[in-house]
């Protein structure tokens, strides 16, 4: 623990204790001065309505007043990324004296886990460092291990991971299907964005104009020449693509290869950005259309659950207000 954080948390814990000492009934003691200031401010304990915070931390019962004071830093946290700002509100989620609430609150700026800025309080710069930290301990191919492994068992077929690198998808991982059939596709492999149905997830936030761009690249690869099964298109493509990109997957209609089929999903980061995407493909007799569309919030859920381990949050469709 670096230092900063090591003073942090003696501040805190001090804070707590003096905030305690200060605000509760004369019967508790930590010392003369402390029991003194104690029977002074009983009758004036700082009492506000609760308020809902997006955490569950202080629910725990805590067994020493260093774990008490760790979660409601915590909770701090957590209530500052829903939104609060000010210190009264801050007291209001944690149930603590408006004393002992700045003491938390100031020494969390200390450590630079928060801001003070005009108008209240924001996450500090230490939690984008962590948050870097965070990420670079956490590669993407493990953490989407599980999620393709549940995915394989799940439906026989062979799952892709993949990201962009230019304007092809680079295959980083693939567990192959338990049918007996086996594709083209490997480990370090790479194939045009608009011909693959994962390539096609992860051009899902892309404009029209950069994917007729991307459309043309996969055109002039001259390996690509022939391997439709059927007329395909740039209207046809761009309709699709407008088509994915309302419902939040792809379809692989044997563009890429013929005979194979898939559907597909794309991975976000903490940002919201797609930086990856991953795909269940099989050959048309396994892949007819019901099936595809029964198999598209299976693929969903896994790329959300590997999106969520990422740090992404999905948008919520109202702004919750913390009652006063």
């Amino acid at each position: 623990m670096d230092k900063s954080l090591n003073t942090a948390v003696s501040d805190i814990v001090a804070g707590t204790a003096a905030g305690t000492s200060a605000g509760t009934s004369a019967g508790t003691s930590a010392g003369t001065s402390a029991g003194k200031s104690s029977q002074s401010a009983s009758n004036a304990s700082f009492r506000v309505t609760v308020v809902e915070t997006p955490s569950t931390l202080l629910d725990a019962t805590p067994q020493q007043a260093g774990t008490q004071t760790l979660l409601r830093g915590l909770a701090i946290l957590e209530a500052a990324a829903a939104g609060v700002r000010d210190l009264r509100t801050f007291g209001a989620a944690l149930g603590t004296t408006r004393s002992t609430t700045h003491r938390l609150v100031s020494s969390l700026v200390q450590a630079r886990y928060l801001r003070q800025v005009q108008g209240g309080y924001l996450l500090g710069p230490k939690l984008i460092e962590l948050g870097a930290v965070s990420l670079e301990q956490m590669p993407l191919s493990t953490v989407a291990r599980p999620h393709l492994e549940a995915l394989a068992d799940a439906t026989r077929d062979t799952i892709h991971l993949g990201v962009r690198e230019g304007g092809d998808v680079l295959y980083i991982d693939k567990i192959s299907g338990t049918r007996g059939l086996e594709m083209r596709s490997r480990v370090g492999h790479r194939m045009p964005l608009a011909w693959t149905g994962i390539g096609k997830a992860l051009m899902l936030d892309l404009a029209a104009p950069a994917w007729e761009t991307l459309w043309d690249t996969a055109r002039r690869k001259p390996e690509q020449a022939g391997l439709q099964s059927t007329p395909y298109t740039r209207e046809t493509f761009l309709e699709r693509m407008t088509a994915y990109a309302g419902a939040g997957h792809t379809f692989d209609l044997e563009e890429n290869e013929p005979g194979i089929r898939c559907v597909a999903a794309p991975v976000r980061d903490a940002s919201g950005l797609i930086v990856a995407a991953l795909s269940v493909a099989s050959t048309t007799p396994y892949m007819p259309t019901e099936r595809m569309d029964e198999l598209v919030p299976v693929v969903q859920r896994e790329a959300r659950a590997i999106s969520e381990e990422l740090g992404w949050r999905a948008p919520q469709p109202t702004t919750r207000r913390i009652k006063r």
